[in-house]
């Protein structure tokens, strides 16, 4: 009773700091000249379907790679974290065995789950998505092996090599659209193809395939690290 009462005054007095933003936002109905400027020369300058893409990999490039960097920061953390635990904890009981309609349903849903993912980042300048959608979903297709006991670990090897090649890779297309375009993270360093084809808008399709594939490996490092030990409970 007493937690419900205090969860309940935790939201009333969100609602009350809150309350005042609410109140006093205001529909303008104009857009700010920045986005109106987005708006209306993306498309030419990029070559890019997708605005909302062509505006985080490009315009504002250096907050993804912050974004990207912080993932990482996270991620390790986390990673640290759960090590730390793993090193105490203790073994509770046996592990049990996934049932034969779970690990036959992993088995065939895994390979649709990772080209799911793969459609997310390469298609991000076209559609809705990108690198970080994207690598979330691949990340769950190996969740969803691990759950179903059809692998037991990821080599901490083979993701740490994912990992840096797609973060090495990513700096040096960034650092290719400084030297050869118009600035960091500047696609048009590569030929932007034809309006609405998948290879188009210059190097962003490769800037969210680098992203895709870095932040699939760093879940994917949290999530072997949630593993128990060898008869620990799972």
């Amino acid at each position: 009773m007493i937690r419900r009462l205090l969860a309940l005054a935790a939201l009333v007095a969100a609602a009350v700091l809150l309350s005042p933003f609410v109140l006093s936002s205001t529909d303008t109905g104009a857009m700010p000249q920045v986005a109106q400027d987005y708006i209306r020369n993306a498309p030419e300058d990029l070559g890019g379907a997708n605005i909302v893409t062509s505006v985080i990999v490009t315009y504002r490039g250096l907050d993804t790679l912050g974004e990207v960097a912080v993932l990482f920061a996270a991620t390790a953390g986390v990673g640290a974290l759960l090590r730390s635990a793993s090193k105490t904890e203790k073994t509770i009981g046996p592990r049990r065995e996934a049932s034969e309609i779970l690990e036959t349903g992993a088995g065939f849903l895994f390979p649709l789950i990772v080209l799911f993912g793969a459609y997310i980042f390469t298609h991000g300048h076209l559609s809705p998505g990108g690198g970080f959608q994207g690598g979330v979903v691949v990340a769950t297709a190996f969740l969803l092996l691990l759950l179903a006991g059809r692998i037991r670990a990821f080599g901490h090897g083979p993701m740490a090599l994912v990992e840096s090649l797609s973060g090495f890779a990513y700096v040096a297309v960034a650092l290719a659209g400084l030297i050869f375009a118009a600035g960091f993270l500047d696609p048009r360093f590569l030929p932007r193809g034809e309006f609405g084809r998948l290879f188009s808008a210059g190097a962003i399709p490769i800037i969210y395939s680098l992203v895709g594939l870095k932040v699939g490996a760093e879940l994917m490092g949290v999530l072997a690290g949630m593993r128990p030990s060898e008869g620990g409970a799972s």
